[in-house]
Protein backbone atom coordinates (compact mmCIF):
# COMPACT_ATOMS: atom_id res chain seq x y z
CA UNK A 1 0.00 0.00 0.00
CA UNK A 2 3.03 2.01 0.94
CA UNK A 3 4.31 1.89 -2.88
CA UNK A 4 0.32 2.41 -4.07
CA UNK A 5 0.24 5.93 -1.95
CA UNK A 6 3.96 7.17 -3.21
CA UNK A 7 2.81 6.39 -6.86
CA UNK A 8 -0.28 8.16 -6.35
CA UNK A 9 1.44 10.90 -5.01
CA UNK A 10 4.18 10.98 -7.79
CA UNK A 11 1.49 10.88 -10.33
CA UNK A 12 -0.52 13.85 -8.73
CA UNK A 13 2.65 15.93 -8.49
CA UNK A 14 3.94 15.35 -11.96
CA UNK A 15 0.40 16.29 -13.01
CA UNK A 16 0.84 19.68 -11.37
CA UNK A 17 4.07 20.52 -12.62
CA UNK A 18 2.83 19.31 -16.50
CA UNK A 19 0.07 22.09 -15.74
CA UNK A 20 2.71 24.69 -15.00
CA UNK A 21 4.36 23.94 -18.12
CA UNK A 22 1.35 23.90 -20.21
CA UNK A 23 0.11 27.30 -18.33
CA UNK A 24 3.38 29.23 -19.12
CA UNK A 25 4.06 27.62 -22.66
CA UNK A 26 0.79 28.71 -23.36
CA UNK A 27 1.69 32.55 -22.54
CA UNK A 28 4.75 31.97 -24.85
CA UNK A 29 2.61 31.32 -27.52
CA UNK A 30 0.17 34.09 -26.86
CA UNK A 31 1.49 36.79 -24.35
CA UNK A 32 3.30 39.14 -27.12
CA UNK A 33 -0.36 40.71 -28.39
CA UNK A 34 -2.54 42.69 -26.60
CA UNK A 35 -6.13 41.58 -26.03
CA UNK A 36 -8.83 43.07 -27.33
CA UNK A 37 -10.41 45.88 -24.79
CA UNK A 38 -7.25 45.97 -22.77
CA UNK A 39 -5.75 48.81 -25.60
CA UNK A 40 -4.18 52.45 -23.98
CA UNK A 41 -3.62 50.85 -20.53
CA UNK A 42 -1.07 47.88 -21.71
CA UNK A 43 1.17 47.96 -24.43
CA UNK A 44 3.82 45.56 -25.30
CA UNK A 45 6.43 46.65 -23.44
CA UNK A 46 3.66 45.67 -20.13
CA UNK A 47 3.34 42.61 -21.87
CA UNK A 48 6.59 41.51 -21.55
CA UNK A 49 7.50 42.52 -18.21
CA UNK A 50 3.97 40.77 -17.50
CA UNK A 51 5.20 37.64 -18.81
CA UNK A 52 8.65 37.95 -16.99
CA UNK A 53 7.08 38.58 -13.55
CA UNK A 54 4.76 35.50 -14.24
CA UNK A 55 8.07 33.53 -15.24
CA UNK A 56 9.97 34.27 -12.42
CA UNK A 57 7.41 33.85 -9.67
CA UNK A 58 6.65 30.40 -11.49
CA UNK A 59 10.05 29.28 -11.44
CA UNK A 60 10.39 30.41 -8.19
CA UNK A 61 6.75 28.72 -7.15
CA UNK A 62 8.40 25.65 -8.60
CA UNK A 63 11.42 25.24 -6.66
CA UNK A 64 9.83 25.85 -3.74
CA UNK A 65 7.62 23.04 -4.23
CA UNK A 66 9.85 20.69 -5.15
CA UNK A 67 11.25 21.21 -1.54
CA UNK A 68 8.78 20.87 0.13
CA UNK A 69 7.62 17.63 -1.36
CA UNK A 70 11.16 16.51 -1.25
CA UNK A 71 10.79 16.78 2.54
CA UNK A 72 7.51 15.67 2.39
CA UNK A 73 8.59 12.22 0.87
CA UNK A 74 11.54 12.18 3.38
CA UNK A 75 9.43 12.86 6.63
CA UNK A 76 6.38 10.24 5.58
CA UNK A 77 7.77 7.72 3.09
CA UNK A 78 11.16 7.78 4.93
CA UNK A 79 10.16 7.11 7.78
CA UNK A 80 11.74 10.23 9.97
CA UNK A 81 7.92 10.71 11.30
CA UNK A 82 8.81 7.90 12.91
CA UNK A 83 11.95 9.42 14.58
CA UNK A 84 10.06 12.51 15.04
CA UNK A 85 7.30 11.32 16.72
CA UNK A 86 9.64 8.79 19.15
CA UNK A 87 11.21 11.89 20.02
CA UNK A 88 8.10 13.68 20.66
CA UNK A 89 7.25 11.05 23.05
CA UNK A 90 10.79 10.88 24.73
CA UNK A 91 9.76 14.25 26.49
CA UNK A 92 7.74 12.77 28.43
CA UNK A 93 4.45 14.66 28.34
CA UNK A 94 1.21 14.51 28.78
CA UNK A 95 -1.29 13.73 26.21
CA UNK A 96 -2.49 17.18 25.50
CA UNK A 97 1.35 18.49 25.80
CA UNK A 98 2.76 15.83 23.06
CA UNK A 99 0.14 16.86 20.36
CA UNK A 100 0.86 20.58 21.47
CA UNK A 101 4.66 20.21 20.81
CA UNK A 102 4.14 17.82 17.87
CA UNK A 103 2.15 19.68 15.81
CA UNK A 104 4.30 23.26 17.29
CA UNK A 105 8.00 21.80 16.44
CA UNK A 106 6.48 20.53 13.05
CA UNK A 107 5.16 23.82 12.08
CA UNK A 108 8.08 25.78 12.88
CA UNK A 109 10.30 23.88 11.24
CA UNK A 110 8.32 23.81 7.91
CA UNK A 111 8.41 27.51 8.24
CA UNK A 112 12.19 28.01 9.32
CA UNK A 113 13.02 26.30 5.97
CA UNK A 114 10.60 28.07 4.08
CA UNK A 115 11.67 31.42 5.08
CA UNK A 116 15.11 31.93 2.04
CA UNK A 117 12.01 30.93 -0.82
CA UNK A 118 9.80 34.17 1.01
CA UNK A 119 12.83 36.19 1.77
CA UNK A 120 13.62 35.75 -2.19
CA UNK A 121 9.94 36.14 -3.61
CA UNK A 122 9.82 39.59 -1.24
CA UNK A 123 13.25 41.12 -1.87
CA UNK A 124 14.45 39.81 -5.13
CA UNK A 125 11.59 39.62 -7.44
CA UNK A 126 8.76 41.42 -5.98
CA UNK A 127 11.91 44.16 -5.61
CA UNK A 128 12.70 43.61 -9.30
CA UNK A 129 9.28 44.21 -10.70
CA UNK A 130 8.64 47.26 -8.33
CA UNK A 131 6.05 45.68 -6.08
CA UNK A 132 7.99 45.36 -3.19
CA UNK A 133 7.75 48.24 -0.55
CA UNK A 134 8.61 45.96 2.49
CA UNK A 135 11.56 46.87 4.87
CA UNK A 136 14.12 44.19 6.12
CA UNK A 137 12.30 45.31 9.94
CA UNK A 138 8.83 45.13 8.82
CA UNK A 139 9.52 41.63 7.14
CA UNK A 140 10.59 40.60 10.98
CA UNK A 141 8.22 42.19 12.59
CA UNK A 142 5.43 40.44 10.36
CA UNK A 143 7.27 37.27 10.69
CA UNK A 144 7.20 37.27 14.67
CA UNK A 145 3.70 38.61 14.71
CA UNK A 146 2.19 35.94 12.83
CA UNK A 147 4.24 33.25 14.49
CA UNK A 148 3.48 34.29 18.13
CA UNK A 149 -0.57 34.52 17.08
CA UNK A 150 0.20 30.90 15.05
CA UNK A 151 1.64 29.80 18.11
CA UNK A 152 -1.20 30.94 20.32
CA UNK A 153 -4.09 29.59 18.23
CA UNK A 154 -2.52 26.42 17.60
CA UNK A 155 -1.76 25.59 20.70
CA UNK A 156 -5.45 26.68 22.02
CA UNK A 157 -7.18 24.84 19.18
CA UNK A 158 -4.89 21.32 20.15
CA UNK A 159 -5.47 21.51 23.68
CA UNK A 160 -9.38 21.38 23.27
CA UNK A 161 -9.66 19.04 20.49
CA UNK A 162 -7.41 16.93 22.24
CA UNK A 163 -9.23 17.08 25.26
CA UNK A 164 -12.27 16.75 23.64
CA UNK A 165 -11.07 13.31 22.26
CA UNK A 166 -9.75 12.09 25.81
CA UNK A 167 -13.10 13.26 27.01
CA UNK A 168 -15.48 11.41 24.35
CA UNK A 169 -13.62 9.19 23.28
CA UNK A 170 -16.71 7.94 21.14
CA UNK A 171 -18.52 10.38 20.10
CA UNK A 172 -15.38 13.41 19.70
CA UNK A 173 -16.02 13.88 16.25
CA UNK A 174 -19.31 15.60 16.46
CA UNK A 175 -17.66 17.98 19.56
CA UNK A 176 -14.80 18.53 17.70
CA UNK A 177 -17.05 19.18 14.47
CA UNK A 178 -19.03 21.86 16.43
CA UNK A 179 -16.02 23.48 18.28
CA UNK A 180 -14.35 24.32 14.74
CA UNK A 181 -17.54 25.66 13.52
CA UNK A 182 -17.89 27.98 16.33
CA UNK A 183 -14.57 28.53 16.47
CA UNK A 184 -14.21 29.83 12.51
CA UNK A 185 -17.36 32.07 13.11
CA UNK A 186 -15.86 33.84 16.54
CA UNK A 187 -12.86 34.48 14.53
CA UNK A 188 -14.94 35.84 11.22
CA UNK A 189 -16.37 38.13 13.94
CA UNK A 190 -13.12 39.23 16.11
CA UNK A 191 -10.22 39.25 13.37
CA UNK A 192 -10.96 42.52 12.01
CA UNK A 193 -10.72 44.30 15.14
CA UNK A 194 -7.83 42.15 16.78
CA UNK A 195 -5.37 40.81 14.60
CA UNK A 196 -6.08 42.08 11.40
CA UNK A 197 -4.82 46.15 12.73
CA UNK A 198 -1.69 44.32 14.62
CA UNK A 199 -0.40 44.56 10.75
CA UNK A 200 -1.91 47.45 9.09
CA UNK A 201 -3.77 50.73 9.77
CA UNK A 202 -7.19 50.77 9.10
CA UNK A 203 -9.24 54.04 8.75
CA UNK A 204 -12.20 55.07 6.88
CA UNK A 205 -11.57 56.17 3.51
CA UNK A 206 -11.07 60.33 2.96
CA UNK A 207 -11.23 60.91 -0.47
CA UNK A 208 -13.22 63.69 -0.99
CA UNK A 209 -16.31 62.82 -3.52
CA UNK A 210 -15.76 59.41 -2.80
CA UNK A 211 -17.57 58.38 0.11
CA UNK A 212 -20.83 60.31 -1.11
CA UNK A 213 -20.23 58.02 -4.02
CA UNK A 214 -19.80 54.98 -2.20
CA UNK A 215 -22.96 55.92 0.42
CA UNK A 216 -25.31 55.85 -3.03
CA UNK A 217 -24.22 52.38 -4.28
CA UNK A 218 -24.91 51.21 -1.17
CA UNK A 219 -28.18 52.26 -0.58
CA UNK A 220 -29.35 51.35 -3.85
CA UNK A 221 -27.71 48.46 -3.38
CA UNK A 222 -29.86 47.92 0.09
CA UNK A 223 -27.21 46.99 2.24
CA UNK A 224 -25.71 48.09 5.26
CA UNK A 225 -22.03 47.46 5.79
CA UNK A 226 -20.45 48.55 8.95
CA UNK A 227 -17.23 50.28 7.59
CA UNK A 228 -15.79 51.17 4.53
CA UNK A 229 -12.09 51.17 5.16
CA UNK A 230 -8.68 52.02 3.90
CA UNK A 231 -6.29 49.94 4.11
CA UNK A 232 -2.13 51.23 4.49
CA UNK A 233 -0.99 48.35 1.67
CA UNK A 234 1.28 50.36 0.31
CA UNK A 235 3.73 50.10 3.43
CA UNK A 236 4.31 46.44 2.20
CA UNK A 237 3.71 46.05 -1.67
CA UNK A 238 2.65 48.23 -4.55
CA UNK A 239 -0.15 45.67 -5.31
CA UNK A 240 -3.58 46.43 -5.58
CA UNK A 241 -7.48 44.88 -4.42
CA UNK A 242 -10.09 44.92 -1.87
CA UNK A 243 -12.25 42.43 -0.13
CA UNK A 244 -14.97 41.65 2.02
CA UNK A 245 -14.21 40.58 5.72
CA UNK A 246 -15.97 39.60 8.86
CA UNK A 247 -19.85 38.91 9.30
CA UNK A 248 -22.81 39.91 10.82
CA UNK A 249 -22.98 43.70 12.02
CA UNK A 250 -18.92 43.61 11.82
CA UNK A 251 -18.74 43.15 8.50
CA UNK A 252 -16.90 46.13 6.70
CA UNK A 253 -15.39 46.58 2.97
CA UNK A 254 -11.39 46.93 2.64
CA UNK A 255 -9.56 48.48 -0.18
CA UNK A 256 -6.04 49.10 -0.41
CA UNK A 257 -4.80 52.43 -0.84
CA UNK A 258 -2.68 51.55 -3.87
CA UNK A 259 -5.77 50.82 -5.56
CA UNK A 260 -7.96 53.87 -4.36
CA UNK A 261 -4.55 55.98 -6.17
CA UNK A 262 -5.10 53.76 -9.05
CA UNK A 263 -8.43 54.30 -10.06
CA UNK A 264 -11.38 56.67 -10.09
CA UNK A 265 -14.47 57.01 -8.10
CA UNK A 266 -16.90 55.41 -10.84
CA UNK A 267 -14.30 52.44 -11.01
CA UNK A 268 -13.42 52.20 -7.07
CA UNK A 269 -17.51 51.89 -6.69
CA UNK A 270 -17.81 49.22 -9.03
CA UNK A 271 -15.21 47.20 -7.49
CA UNK A 272 -17.24 47.67 -4.42
CA UNK A 273 -20.31 47.00 -5.99
CA UNK A 274 -18.55 43.86 -7.15
CA UNK A 275 -17.78 42.85 -3.41
CA UNK A 276 -21.43 43.56 -2.31
CA UNK A 277 -22.73 41.32 -4.72
CA UNK A 278 -20.99 38.54 -2.64
CA UNK A 279 -22.64 39.26 0.15
CA UNK A 280 -26.22 40.05 -1.58
CA UNK A 281 -26.13 36.72 -3.34
CA UNK A 282 -25.47 34.84 -0.56
CA UNK A 283 -22.02 33.68 -1.38
CA UNK A 284 -20.53 33.91 1.97
CA UNK A 285 -23.42 31.49 3.89
CA UNK A 286 -23.26 29.46 1.03
CA UNK A 287 -19.43 29.01 1.35
CA UNK A 288 -19.58 28.50 4.84
CA UNK A 289 -22.61 25.79 5.14
CA UNK A 290 -20.86 24.11 2.55
CA UNK A 291 -17.38 24.18 4.28
CA UNK A 292 -19.09 23.04 7.51
CA UNK A 293 -21.11 20.48 5.37
CA UNK A 294 -17.91 18.69 4.50
CA UNK A 295 -16.62 19.37 7.66
CA UNK A 296 -18.61 17.25 9.48
CA UNK A 297 -18.36 14.20 6.91
CA UNK A 298 -14.64 14.81 7.08
CA UNK A 299 -14.82 14.59 10.55
CA UNK A 300 -16.59 11.81 10.98
CA UNK A 301 -14.70 9.90 8.57
CA UNK A 302 -11.66 10.93 10.24
CA UNK A 303 -13.12 9.55 13.45
CA UNK A 304 -13.37 6.25 11.35
CA UNK A 305 -10.37 6.16 9.81
CA UNK A 306 -8.28 7.28 13.02
CA UNK A 307 -9.55 3.95 14.93
CA UNK A 308 -8.80 1.80 12.10
CA UNK A 309 -5.42 0.13 13.05
CA UNK A 310 -4.03 -0.50 9.10
CA UNK A 311 -4.04 3.47 9.16
CA UNK A 312 -0.26 3.84 9.79
CA UNK A 313 0.12 0.90 7.64
CA UNK A 314 -0.82 3.03 4.89
CA UNK A 315 2.90 4.29 4.49
CA UNK A 316 4.66 1.26 6.18
CA UNK A 317 4.40 2.94 9.60
CA UNK A 318 4.37 0.76 12.85
CA UNK A 319 0.90 0.43 14.54
CA UNK A 320 1.85 2.24 17.93
CA UNK A 321 2.43 5.71 16.75
CA UNK A 322 0.81 8.64 18.36
CA UNK A 323 -2.25 10.35 17.54
CA UNK A 324 -0.78 13.13 15.89
CA UNK A 325 1.56 11.12 13.94
CA UNK A 326 -2.00 9.38 12.65
CA UNK A 327 -3.37 12.81 12.11
CA UNK A 328 -0.42 13.25 9.43
CA UNK A 329 -0.63 10.22 8.00
CA UNK A 330 -4.70 10.92 7.56
CA UNK A 331 -4.20 14.15 6.08
CA UNK A 332 -1.56 13.27 3.71
CA UNK A 333 -3.96 10.85 2.39
CA UNK A 334 -7.13 13.02 2.28
CA UNK A 335 -4.93 15.34 0.30
CA UNK A 336 -5.04 13.08 -2.30
CA UNK A 337 -8.49 11.69 -2.43
CA UNK A 338 -9.75 15.37 -2.42
CA UNK A 339 -7.25 16.47 -5.28
CA UNK A 340 -9.94 15.91 -7.96
CA UNK A 341 -12.41 17.68 -6.50
CA UNK A 342 -10.03 21.10 -6.73
CA UNK A 343 -11.39 21.76 -10.17
CA UNK A 344 -15.11 21.76 -8.95
CA UNK A 345 -14.53 24.19 -5.89
CA UNK A 346 -12.68 26.76 -8.32
CA UNK A 347 -15.52 26.38 -10.58
CA UNK A 348 -17.56 27.07 -7.94
CA UNK A 349 -16.24 30.20 -7.07
CA UNK A 350 -15.74 31.04 -10.22
CA UNK A 351 -19.64 30.91 -10.59
CA UNK A 352 -19.92 33.43 -7.66
CA UNK A 353 -17.25 35.46 -9.04
CA UNK A 354 -19.26 35.76 -12.55
CA UNK A 355 -22.93 36.37 -10.38
CA UNK A 356 -21.07 39.27 -8.40
CA UNK A 357 -19.81 40.69 -11.71
CA UNK A 358 -23.28 40.63 -12.95
CA UNK A 359 -24.66 42.31 -9.57
CA UNK A 360 -22.10 44.99 -9.89
CA UNK A 361 -23.27 45.73 -13.17
CA UNK A 362 -26.80 45.97 -12.73
CA UNK A 363 -26.59 48.10 -9.50
CA UNK A 364 -24.22 50.86 -10.57
CA UNK A 365 -26.16 50.73 -14.32
CA UNK A 366 -22.74 50.60 -16.01
CA UNK A 367 -21.10 47.31 -16.64
CA UNK A 368 -17.76 48.95 -18.19
CA UNK A 369 -16.58 50.91 -15.30
CA UNK A 370 -15.89 47.54 -13.91
CA UNK A 371 -14.50 46.01 -16.48
CA UNK A 372 -11.69 49.40 -16.94
CA UNK A 373 -11.08 48.52 -12.97
CA UNK A 374 -9.82 45.15 -13.96
CA UNK A 375 -7.77 46.20 -16.94
CA UNK A 376 -6.31 48.59 -15.17
CA UNK A 377 -5.76 45.89 -12.01
CA UNK A 378 -4.26 43.50 -14.60
CA UNK A 379 -1.83 46.16 -15.98
CA UNK A 380 -0.66 47.48 -12.29
CA UNK A 381 -0.22 43.56 -10.59
CA UNK A 382 1.17 42.20 -13.95
CA UNK A 383 -1.00 39.72 -14.13
CA UNK A 384 -0.98 36.78 -16.51
CA UNK A 385 -3.62 37.56 -19.06
CA UNK A 386 -3.15 34.27 -21.19
CA UNK A 387 -3.90 31.53 -18.35
CA UNK A 388 -4.10 28.01 -20.03
CA UNK A 389 -7.65 26.84 -20.24
CA UNK A 390 -7.40 23.97 -18.01
CA UNK A 391 -4.59 25.27 -15.65
CA UNK A 392 -7.37 27.95 -15.22
CA UNK A 393 -10.10 25.29 -14.78
CA UNK A 394 -7.91 23.84 -11.88
CA UNK A 395 -6.52 26.94 -10.23
CA UNK A 396 -8.44 30.13 -10.56
CA UNK A 397 -10.98 31.08 -8.56
CA UNK A 398 -11.77 33.97 -11.03
CA UNK A 399 -12.49 33.83 -14.58
CA UNK A 400 -9.60 34.68 -16.38
CA UNK A 401 -8.87 38.80 -16.48
CA UNK A 402 -9.92 39.04 -20.51
CA UNK A 403 -12.95 36.68 -19.92
CA UNK A 404 -14.12 39.07 -17.22
CA UNK A 405 -13.71 42.19 -19.47
CA UNK A 406 -15.07 40.53 -22.24
CA UNK A 407 -18.05 39.53 -20.89
CA UNK A 408 -18.31 43.20 -18.60
CA UNK A 409 -18.13 44.78 -22.27
CA UNK A 410 -20.96 42.53 -23.87
CA UNK A 411 -23.15 43.28 -20.85
CA UNK A 412 -22.68 47.15 -21.54
CA UNK A 413 -23.80 47.00 -25.23
CA UNK A 414 -27.00 48.21 -25.58
CA UNK A 415 -30.02 45.78 -26.32
CA UNK A 416 -31.15 45.42 -29.99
Amino acid sequence: MKLTLFSLFAAITVFSYWLRHINLQYLKQHGDRVPEGFEGVIDEEKLRTSSAYTFDSSRLGLWDSLFDNALLVVFLFGGLIVTYDRFIASLGGSFILSAILFFLLMGWVSTLLGIPFDLYGTFCIEDRYGFNTTTPRVWIADFLKSQGIGAVLLTFLTTVVFWLISWSPQQWWLWVWGFMALFSLVMMFISPYVIEPLFNKYEPVAEEGLVDDIRAMMEKAGLKVGKVQQMDASKRSRHSNAYFTGIGRVKRIVLYDTLIRQMSHREIVAVLAHEIGHWKKGHIWKRLLWAEVLALAGSWISFKLLAWPGLPGLLGLPADVSLPAKMVVLGFAASLALFPLGPFSAWRERCHEREADRFASDVTGRPEDLASALVKMSAENLSNLFPHPLYAAFYYSHPPAVERVRTLREWAKPSP
